[in-house]
């Protein structure tokens, strides 16, 4: 299985799986995203700890493969991540997806997100990938300005 097949399994396991698409219990943020361009939309649920960690994060929503796989695939990576490393990995999504020149050692911090990287020849599905990313800015956001500004001891 070349790695071009593996990637396409990460993105039909994560499609298909439920275990993302789930309500948060007691969340700290709720946050609608809704892409446009084709209709994908999601709400996102996170709670983040007292001291700035990523507790839970999941999803509801409907759209194409592509946007709720990177979705669920976010929810996976940024749990039990703090703030700052949350939105790290944000960043070098958002970098890869994007501009598609990260490295092959910086693409390994995003783990099965890097299942996206092609994405960045497609630009017509950019905005399906980023939806969840960019839905998870906007909740840890509202998550930081509620918990009073912290940012999990990283000044990030």
């Amino acid at each position: 299985m070349d790695l071009k097949e593996i990637y396409t399994q990460v993105i039909m396991v994560h499609n298909a799986s439920t275990r993302n698409k789930r309500h948060v219990e007691h969340p700290t943020a709720t946050i609608k995203g809704v892409n446009p361009s084709c209709g994908d939309e999601i709400e996102l649920e996170l709670r983040l700890s007292p001291e700035g960690v990523v507790e839970d994060v999941a999803f509801t929503g409907t759209g194409c493969a592509i946007s709720q796989a990177s979705a669920s695939v976010m929810a996976d990576l940024v749990r039990g991540k703090t703030l700052a490393e949350a939105r790290r990995l944000e960043g070098l999504f958002l970098e890869m997806v994007r501009d598609g020149k990260l490295d092959d050692e910086t693409i390994g911090h995003l783990q099965e997100a890097a299942a996206f990287s092609n994405v960045s020849h497609m630009p017509a599905r950019v905005k399906c990938a980023v939806l969840g990313w960019h839905t998870l800015n906007e909740a840890l956001d509202a998550s930081e300005a509620k918990e009073g500004g912290k940012d999990g001891g990283n000044g990030g």
